[in-house]
């Protein structure tokens, strides 16, 4: 896998591997990235935070984009969007959140797949990106997961991608409008081979 890009320069950056192709949102992918939302709400609902009132308009579109574009310019956050390569279809995001410096050297994962293009394995393939560029590109030490313990899938998915389960923490995340109890999760850079 490779990635593309270079944060230092002031450039945003681009993941890639033969399949996929992670990049920072625009405005222009509004139209793929509220078809894909819209159709997947009832799908990702029990994993999601509950959707305001306005989340899939315009006007949130393109104050998510400049809150993703400031947030990677300051490097405390990258918020992808996930492309396939040969037909450019949006097919979901992968997140590096709380990016944290000093002697953490961390930050929290997250993701969301589209229904229809859910368990095909582009999400592994992303995962596996985002951590070359969190290990690589970042430098940084650890990379953080928490999961409802009912989704076997992503337990899954984070356990094939190296993460080892630490424990549990109660009540951690308001999920689906309930303060839900998750599984933590990590890997580390010497997990990564370095």
């Amino acid at each position: 896998m490779t990635f593309f890009g270079v944060v230092a320069s002031g450039t945003f950056p681009v993941l890639a591997d033969a399949v996929l192709c992670l990049r920072l949102p625009a405005v222009s992918d509004y139209g793929a990235w509220v078809s894909e939302r819209s159709e997947s709400r009832a799908f990702l609902r029990p994993w999601e935070p509950t959707w305001s009132a306005d989340d899939l308009t315009r006007a949130a579109f393109k104050r998510r984009v400049r809150r993703v574009q400031r947030d990677a310019a300051e490097q405390s956050g990258f918020a992808f969007l996930i492309f396939r390569r040969d037909d450019e279809a949006l097919l979901g995001g992968v997140t590096l959140s709380n990016i944290r410096r000093g002697v953490a050297q961390s930050a929290s994962l997250g993701y969301w797949m589209s229904v229809r293009h859910a368990g095909r394995g582009y999400m592994r393939r992303a995962v596996d990106l985002t951590l070359d560029f969190a290990f690589g590109e970042l430098r940084l030490h650890r990379v953080e997961a928490a999961c409802i313990p009912g989704n076997e899938r992503s337990l899954g998915l984070l356990e094939k991608a190296g993460f080892v389960r630490e424990g549990y923490a109660r009540r951690y995340l308001l999920i689906d409008g309930r303060w839900q109890d998750h599984v933590l999760l990590s890997r580390t850079a010497e997990e990564e081979g370095g």
